[in-house]
């Protein structure tokens, strides 16, 4: 983390960059990051959406987290409800941040970055709890959550046009540290 600060990142601004390391981070392709180019810019409008970014000292970002406060309404929250609902856990829709995405660029994974970002983001949230969604497998990322303090809410979660499944996971705030 020596070389790497986080800060608070205009998103909108430096969409295409973010983009860029969450293609390289998750494998997205061409028509994938179009089409979450048009998402992020839209959720940026969310009341409460913020963004962090992690800069190099010469301004190259090589991580984001973005997230908002939770809306029901919200296309993501109506896929996961009745997964939750279904779990017992749909009251983790209401009064929580959600981490929206949350990417490092590979080169600088294992750095403490991700960590960095989420904890960061999640301090300055007014709400009592996070969520998030992650691929459904052992992964470093669930990982990182765990350690957190997230806890599986909802497994195989299906998102349209997703090849994988998701779990849906929750953290009472603040995130653990250590």
């Amino acid at each position: 983390m020596d070389d790497v600060a986080v800060t608070p990142l205009d998103l909108a601004g430096r969409v295409d960059e973010a983009l860029a390391v969450q293609a390289l981070a998750f494998g997205l392709s061409s028509d994938e990051i179009g089409v979450r180019r048009h998402i992020v810019l839209r959720h940026l409008s969310s009341p409460g959406a913020r963004a962090l970014g992690a800069l190099t000292a010469t301004g190259r970002l090589v991580g984001f987290v973005y997230g908002m406060p939770n809306d029901r309404a919200h296309w993501w929250s109506t896929v996961v409800e009745p997964y939750l609902r279904h779990a017992g856990q749909d009251s983790w829709l209401d009064d929580a941040f959600v981490i929206t995405e949350l990417h490092v660029h590979p080169s600088y994974q294992k750095r403490g970055i991700g960590r960095q970002l989420i904890t960061t983001i999640t301090d300055t949230a007014a709400q009592p709890r996070s969520i998030l969604s992650a691929i459904d497998t052992e992964s470093p990322a669930r990982a990182l959550y765990r350690a957190l303090g997230y806890h599986d809410l909802a497994r195989r979660v299906l998102f349209p046009s997703a090849p994988s499944p998701y779990a849906v996971m929750g953290a009472h705030l603040p995130l653990l540290r250590g």
